[in-house]
């Protein structure tokens, strides 16, 4: 469970903002949304290789 602690004096809305970013980085509402409906195998496998083909293109861009 991610949680981060309250510096003094610090006003509510920076610590949620902070805390948003943390989630974010961690990636733990992505994987609540990813989880919310039910994805066929066939679509995963489709989204898993499109994002291979996109980091590979990248790689191959950045190389130099």
């Amino acid at each position: 469970m991610t949680e981060i602690k309250l510096k003094k004096g610090e006003p509510i809305d920076k610590a949620l903002r902070r805390l948003k970013k943390r989630l974010d980085r961690e990636g733990t509402l992505r994987t609540v949304r990813a989880k919310r409906t039910y994805e066929k195998p066939s679509e995963a496998r489709r989204r898993k290789e499109k994002v291979s083909r996109f980091s590979a293109m990248l790689a191959r861009r950045y190389a130099d």
